[in-house]
């Protein structure tokens, strides 16, 4: 069985180094706590101690590591990962993930506190996830794949939804149509992007980079990136909100100017969170399967705990929702 010192050597660091690297003491870089969890799981290293122990016994516990504990999107994912837990006689316990890599979270990680976790938060690296992945310790990825055999991705076609929602616009007539963002890192946002792309081009329209504004996925943020928009003048047809919660601040905007929607402009959202049914006029939007995927991932872990054969990749479909936010241009 590896060692602390087998670690070290391999990584090419003292052993007080390696010890901190694995036990997330903010003593070290994070190139050399990646190095060192690389080593770690290319000699499939095991801490000794509490951790060790904990990982041996049995917790009937699941963790969920959020990037955000608060928010609509959150709160059904949460649903459908508590309700499949309770259903099975295991707990749950939800954590955010504010300090990445070295936040409390990620210590359900690299300690094996729990019999599984499912994560969607993009500031847990890629190298973490890896690293702690074993057959004995699945790890569900929800936010982008990872290449670990323990470590499984549901997805969400967000791309098909980013394209659907802005064909829809086209086909409505509007033929200038921003894209306000989410986060610059975020896997989701990055296939609504690219869904918005594609729907662009297949309709001979072209990119304009002015139209897209980073909102980063808050209500706050699609107010500002909205206000900002409206600052530029010349404003286009058409806005394409990368999430819900982004339109929502983006309607307040354009309120505030005394620009109605959809008379002078369309919206369109993405989530179909359940506030956007509501909200003046009721949003146009993509729904994805939030409680499903939170449902699903639970019993993927099951299925790996009981040692069945499950597929690398789980894709879910996302349904357009048509509502008022959105008019025909004559």
């Amino acid at each position: 069985m590896a060692t602390i010192k087998d670690v070290a050597k391999r990584a090419g660091v003292a052993v007080s180094t390696a010890s901190y690297a694995l036990n997330g003491i903010n003593k070290v870089s994070s190139a050399t706590i990646e190095k060192v969890l690389k080593a770690a799981q290319e000699l499939n290293y095991k801490k000794s101690g509490t951790a060790s122990d904990l990982k041996r016994t049995k917790t009937n516990t699941i963790a969920l590591i959020l990037s955000d504990l608060s928010g609509p999107y959150f709160s059904e994912l949460i649903k459908g990962v508590q309700e499949a837990t309770a259903s099975n006689g295991y707990d749950l316990i939800a954590c955010s993930s504010v300090g990445g890599d070295k936040s409390t979270a990620s210590k359900f990680l690299k300690e094996k506190r729990v019999d599984g976790a499912i994560v969607l938060a993009q500031n847990i690296s890629s190298e973490l996830i890896n690293a702690s992945a074993r057959e004995d310790f699945p790890v569900i990825v929800l936010d982008r794949k990872v290449d670990s055999p323990y470590a499984l991705h549901v997805k969400v076609n967000n791309r098909q939804g980013g394209y659907e929602a802005t064909q829809y616009m086209i086909n409505k007539g509007h033929r200038t149509i921003a894209y306000i963002s989410g986060p610059l890192n975020s896997h989701d946002n990055e296939e609504r992007f690219k869904g918005y792309l594609q729907a662009l081009e297949d309709h001979d329209l072209p990119y304009q980079s002015r139209w897209k504004i980073s909102g980063d996925f808050t209500r706050e943020g699609g107010y500002r990136a909205t206000k900002m928009m409206i600052a530029q003048q010349n404003l286009p047809e058409a806005v394409f909100y990368a999430n819900d919660e982004m339109a929502i601040g983006g309607l307040q905007a354009f309120a505030e100017k005394n620009l109605k929607v959809p008379e002078d402009i369309s919206v369109a959202g993405f989530d179909d969170i359940q506030l956007s049914e509501y909200v003046n006029p009721p949003l146009t939007t993509v729904r994805q399967p939030k409680y499903e995927a939170g449902a699903l991932a639970v019993h993927l872990i099951f299925q790996m705990l009981a040692g069945e054969k499950v597929e690398k990749t789980y894709n879910l479909p996302t349904d357009f929702v048509e509502r008022l936010s959105v008019r025909a241009k004559k």
